[in-house]
């Protein structure tokens, strides 16, 4: 059954770039944006991130915490981190991706004719309750930062 406003947000723990465990539920409280993207340092993933990079004033300033999600390891989400300055957390969601797929955000995908399971380019508002606010299952990846500000009426 698919995800939808209201429901409690999937509870998980994973490490970030830095290896230390981060768990939603120790941010009760406050809200979150959840985004899973496919890959680090690939064009869409950059300016997705970049997006939320340049946009981090206001998530701070409505301390509104922002966690990346991929399959990526740490070493990796520290090299992203480090080349684009990223004021967030990245977070690595290991093969089978337990957490994106609690989040419907992990499945069959299709390239060049070719068909893989992979990540999908979802995003998620997370209030401080800990439940779903908003969900964005058709993402444009250098606007994202920006709809949500908007939708949420911080801008």
């Amino acid at each position: 059954m698919a995800l939808q406003v209201g429901d409690p947000a999937p509870d998980f723990t994973l490490p970030d770039q830095t290896g230390e465990a981060v768990s939603l539920s120790a941010l009760k409280g406050q809200r979150v944006v959840i985004y899973f993207y496919p890959k680090d340092d690939t064009p869409g993933c950059t300016k997705e991130a970049c997006n939320f990079r340049d946009r981090w004033g206001a998530f701070e300033t409505h301390a509104i915490k922002v966690l990346g999600i991929s399959k990526d390891g740490a070493a990796s989400h520290g090299k992203f981190v480090a080349k684009y300055d990223l004021p967030f957390t990245l977070l690595t969601d290991a093969e089978p991706c337990p957490v994106a797929e609690s989040y419907g955000s992990y499945g069959l995908k299709k390239f060049m004719g070719k068909e893989y399971m992979g990540m999908m380019r979802h995003t998620f508002v997370i209030d401080a309750e800990g439940k779903l606010e908003r969900l964005y299952l058709k993402v444009k990846a250098e606007t994202m930062a920006d709809q949500i500000l908007e939708d949420l009426g911080l801008v």
